[in-house]
């Protein structure tokens, strides 16, 4: 007695609609991507988490274009003045930006050994906004610097 198979292959018909169906949402959700939500406040908010206290001018400087033409890749550096030892010592440096979907960019603590603190990065900018970076030193003194970035065509869905 022979017994039939069955084998189930998916038909054509409904592997291109779930196809169709499937890339259908994906550009609907990079149509509806998610516009800058971080104000001034909620980065200020978010240093005051990150580094309590009150900040100083100085020790720390900031380096971007003036104007980034297109905000996909704006190079960044902070540099930070210090002869890391004792109290001079950078712990942390935390970046934040105003006009972004989030607020956060870059937090990082630095050792013992670390030599010279100087950070290079780049950074995607939805629109024109300031970014404030903080040094806390070994002595629990922060330093920051503000700087705004004019940006042409956003690099966030702006």
């Amino acid at each position: 007695m022979r017994i039939p198979v069955v084998t189930s292959a998916p038909d054509r018909r409904r592997l291109l609609m779930t196809a169709t169906a499937g890339g259908a949402a994906l550009v609907a959700g990079a149509l509806l991507a998610r516009r800058a939500a971080a104000t001034p406040e909620s980065a200020r908010a978010l240093l005051q988490t990150l580094a309590k206290g009150d900040y100083k001018d100085g020790k720390i400087s900031l380096k971007a274009p003036e104007i980034a033409e297109n905000g996909n890749t704006v190079p960044i550096t902070v540099m930070v003045d210090s002869k890391m030892e004792g109290a001079d010592r950078v712990k942390k440096i935390h970046v934040v930006a105003d006009g972004n979907p989030l607020p956060g960019v870059l937090s990082m603590e630095f050792g013992e050994g670390s030599g010279k603190v100087e950070v290079q990065f780049r950074i995607r900018l939805a629109e024109t906004q300031k970014l404030v970076a903080v040094a806390e030193m070994g002595d629990g003194a922060l330093y920051s610097v503000t700087r705004e970035i004019k940006v042409t065509i956003g690099g966030c869905g702006g």
